[in-house]
């Protein structure tokens, strides 16, 4: 995204950061749809709220009364979903007030709709939370929609420029500019009906972008976000946020925001005291997971300012390919043999002499003490927090569907679980 450095134009998100306050180390929980979305509105890790997997494929949450919508109602918020939401396969057992009906979940059809509703919140003379899900920048992408960025964009770093990735990041660039629009439209509203300064704006990702070796990863390309906020202060100004927070803490800030006692199950930190001063950073560690997407491929990773440390819990030897979204740039890399690749058991980057995450040190004798360090912290963390992979193998839930981890697409076959 622009606001992040990178030339990918996006003037109405690069606004919002212009006026509130942009995070720079902010990361999802989980490197996938389901499970980032569940941690970000449970306030809970996927481990601890149910959604190991997809929810599309059979996954759902222990307990859909965890969803933020229910405490906001304590403090007498109504609630409004509009577009996309993927943490159910049928919206209404979430708990929202009202939801609105979208044809599809692109920014045409979403921006509209959210803005009628926006008109109608307005007038009802409570306070309201509205979520507003736009499908972009989900695969399959945008068609290209300039010759110049088919020609001369740049794809990401880990992906060799070719003329089918600059393509494949042409039509990101699409897809980024349909939701850049949609999101703008939806701001000129607030501006037009009054709602800009009483109104705090959360824009963020889900998880990093479709490309191989980002989404569905534990490094920092799957699971940075992009995460601006925008209302009244602390959450304004232009500021830029170099501590690092998590999706967890989202859940806390509201509550904070909202004036209503948090649940007791939050495992994040309100972004207020960071934001106000009072304090220099929330988080000496953050923590990450990944059990299913399409596949099984358990891994948990804990990232401090220094290092990362990435944990797999299963013995396949190689990456999990249909992990990751069919497109031109995957099949350059099953050409070149993707497939035979060994992926070791522990990985440990230094982020400041490696931030790209491609030299692992977990076998180098220099980064011993770290290794050990990083080790010591991801287990004292699955620990405290009742980890079931600690006790082996996690199972998918019955009626679950999965693909096979030898298996190369999403799209091939799945096997669908039944009860033992």
């Amino acid at each position: 995204m622009q606001p992040y450095g990178f030339q990918v134009p996006t003037p109405n998100i690069q606004m919002l950061a212009d006026q509130g306050v942009l995070f720079r180390e902010a990361f999802c929980n989980a490197p996938t749809c389901s499970g980032s979305r569940a941690s970000l509105l449970t306030g809970l890790y996927c481990h601890n709220n149910g959604m190991e997997g997809l929810a599309h494929r059979g996954w759902e949450l222990n307990d859909y009364g965890q969803h933020w919508v229910h405490t906001l109602r304590r403090a007498g918020y109504h609630s409004v979903l509009v577009g996309e939401q993927h943490i159910s396969k049928d919206p209404a057992v979430i708990g929202y007030d009202e939801i609105v009906k979208v044809e599809s979940n692109k920014a045409g059809d979403v921006a509209p709709l959210t803005i009628d509703a926006l008109r109608a919140a307005r007038n009802t003379g409570k306070p309201w939370f509205m979520s507003v899900g736009f499908f972009e920048t989900h695969r399959d992408f945008s068609a290209p929609t300039s010759v110049r960025d088919t020609l001369y964009s740049l794809p990401p770093g880990n992906l060799p420029d070719a003329p089918a990735t600059r393509r494949d990041m042409a039509e990101f660039k699409a897809s980024v500019r349909s939701l850049d629009q949609g999101i703008g439209a939806v701001l000129h509203a607030l501006h037009d009906l009054g709602l800009v300064d009483d109104t705090l704006v959360i824009c963020t990702t889900d998880h990093g972008v479709a490309f191989p070796g980002s989404k569905a990863t534990l490094t920092d390309r799957g699971t940075g976000v992009m995460m601006i906020m925008r209302g009244p202060a602390p959450f304004a100004g232009g500021k830029v946020v170099d501590a690092p927070v998590t999706h967890l803490d989202v859940y806390p800030t509201l509550c904070e925001v909202a004036g209503v006692e948090p649940p007791d199950w939050l495992q994040g930190d309100s972004l207020v005291p960071l934001l106000k001063g009072d304090v220099d950073r929330l988080h000496e560690a953050t923590f990450a997971e990944m059990t299913y997407h399409a596949a099984y491929e358990p891994q948990r990773s804990v990232r401090t300012e220094r290092w990362k440390y990435i944990r797999r819990f299963d013995d396949f030897p190689g990456p999990v390919l249909a992990n990751c979204d069919d497109s031109a740039s995957k099949e350059i890399w099953v050409a070149a043999g993707w497939a035979e690749r060994r992926v070791p058991r522990e990985q440990l980057y230094d982020l400041v002499l490696d931030p790209a995450e491609q030299n692992n040190l977990a076998a180098d004798r220099i980064a011993r003490e770290a290794l050990e360090e990083m080790r010591a912290r991801l287990a004292d963390w699955m620990r405290a927090t009742d980890d079931p992979l600690l006790d082996g193998p996690v199972d998918p839930p019955p009626g679950a569907e999965v693909n096979e981890q030898w298996q190369v697409s999403p799209d091939e076959p799945t096997r669908t679980v039944t009860a033992a």
